[in-house]
């Protein structure tokens, strides 16, 4: 009887954490930033179509960078869930925290226990009365969540992102300074970035209900001008 090959559990967990981050990173990044009127949500996408970031609620906006089809099937998850506490409780019980957690335990049980880790990051960012209120929760491959304040920079080349775009942010922006704030951020010095390479979409605080609102290619055409 031949004996099962062995493989310590923290290989497995660290060949599953490079595997995703390697997937993660063939990807164009994104940046979530807030600003005195709400939130812009500025993701590197050339395509017209295929949309890195949504709406999932009333205030509550989701992004994903990495494979598209994983992070569209949380996006979709994500959409079930907050309809259905919104319709077993009310409105305003639906939350990004609760989201966010949901989110976290689909993470990191298919990290844990699944064969192939998901390769996706993704945001769930919710608008609320005043700046203070406003909430990014970036949640990684394996689930670990982190409360990010100000900006947060998901996918590949995060760090050299978030380099550029502390150097350009501050806290009284508006919308035009922080959205041109994060396309310099991720293009970096040797590229520029039009209007069609950019998606973009903001939660307005004084949008109502439905903050989410998305810039056409004419409006950031004009604003990147």
């Amino acid at each position: 009887m031949t004996m099962p090959f062995y493989v310590s559990p923290e290989q497995v967990m660290k060949d599953r954490a490079d595997y995703a981050r390697k997937g993660i990173a063939r990807g164009r990044s994104l940046v979530a930033a807030t600003y005195a009127d709400g939130i812009l949500l500025c993701a590197e996408n050339p395509s017209s179509r295929l949309r890195k970031i949504s709406e999932i609620y009333d205030r509550i906006a989701f992004a994903g960078v990495g494979k598209y089809n994983e992070f569209d099937q949380l996006r979709i998850a994500g959409i079930r869930a907050a309809d259905l506490k919104g319709y077993a409780y009310s409105r305003e019980d639906v939350d990004a925290r609760s989201l966010a957690n949901n989110y976290a335990q689909i993470l990191g049980q298919v990290f844990t226990h699944e064969m192939k880790p998901l390769e996706v990051e993704i945001l769930v960012a919710e608008v609320g009365p005043t700046p203070a209120d406003d909430r990014l929760f970036h949640l990684l491959y394996d689930g670990t969540v982190v409360d990010e304040s100000r900006f947060t920079v998901l996918g590949g080349e995060a760090e050299a992102i978030a380099e550029r775009m502390a150097q350009r942010y501050a806290d009284d922006l508006d919308q035009r300074a922080v959205l041109e704030a994060s396309t310099a951020a991720l293009a970096g010095a040797d590229r520029v970035l039009a209007a069609g390479d950019l998606e973009v979409a903001v939660l307005a605080r004084e949008g109502g209900r439905r903050a989410f609102r998305r810039l056409s290619e004419p409006d950031l055409a004009g604003i990147l001008a």
